[in-house]
């Protein structure tokens, strides 16, 4: 009788990933595009510097961040007279969500190494959550194309589903909960940025930053490898400063760079370690 291939338990319960910038969409462009189709729909171009700002709330708040930066506020009023209301502000995320969900259907690839650290943790029983700043409707096809992809986290959470989104913990906590999770000091989050960190923080989880992939470069795969040496570790080392300043006990590249640092915090909790 053949034995079935023994599989090690991690001390480790679940680690829970953010999407755009960290497990799909290699250089978080989605919402840069949905946000500024958005204003320039308005007649207000809005860079892509502004745009970023804010990454990592939930999206009704991220127009909200925006509306109150000084050099667009002083552009919405000298084209409307006034400043933005709260009602402007339903009316432009009522507009933004269609925007968006085209911007996300675009832009839904995985990023590479994701499949190889799923294959990982299912061999360690390691349970994966994901969350997001998106609402519900927005990652209805993101979640059909991941899925396709060989991605389907066990447990999805988006801000609109919490009653504060980041870096508030709820979304954490939440997945916690659906996964069945014993111990939020045996859980790691992963994510590309600041607010997100302190999302995993505030949750007394484990945080892994991925600096490369994400908002902080904010350039997709392509673009990051026709980048000379030079470059990439001069934009690599910004972000890297930027997310270890907000808290990350480990930054890193990509989500193909992760499994080592598992691997090290498994070591740390058997040491009796706390995040």
């Amino acid at each position: 009788m053949l034995k079935q291939k023994e599989q090690t338990a991690s001390l480790i319960e679940a680690v829970i990933m953010d999407w755009a910038g960290t497990s799909v969409d290699f250089g978080s462009t989605a919402p840069i595009r949905g946000f500024q189709a958005l204003f320039r729909k308005r007649g207000i171009e809005i860079t892509e510097a502004e745009t970023r700002k804010p990454m990592g709330c939930e999206k009704r708040e991220h127009i909200s961040q925006l509306l109150q930066m000084p050099r667009i506020q002083r552009a919405w009023l000298q084209r409307y007279g006034q400043h933005a209301t709260v009602d402007d502000l339903d009316e432009l995320y009522r507009e933004f969500v269609p925007l968006q969900i085209y911007a996300i259907s675009e832009s839904s690839q995985l990023v590479p190494g994701l499949l190889s650290l799923l294959a990982w943790a299912e061999q360690k029983s390691i349970k994966i959550g994901a969350n997001t700043g998106y609402s519900e409707t927005m990652v209805v096809g993101l979640l059909e194309s991941a899925a396709k992809q060989g991605y389907q986290p066990q447990s999805n959470v988006c801000a609109t589903q919490v009653t504060k989104g980041r870096p508030y913990p709820y979304m954490c906590m939440t997945n916690a909960m659906q996964l069945g999770v014993m111990k939020l000091a045996r859980c790691v989050k992963i994510d590309d940025t600041a607010p997100g960190i302190e999302e995993g923080l505030n949750a007394g989880m484990w945080t892994i930053a991925v600096a490369v992939s994400g908002n902080e470069v904010g350039l997709n795969l392509s673009q990051w490898q026709q980048l000379d040496l030079q470059t990439q570790q001069k934009l690599r080392g910004q972000a890297e400063l930027k997310l270890q300043r907000a808290g990350a006990h480990y930054v890193v590249d990509s989500i193909a760079d992760v499994i080592p640092c598992l691997v090290d915090i498994e070591s740390r909790i058997a040491e009796g370690g706390k995040p």
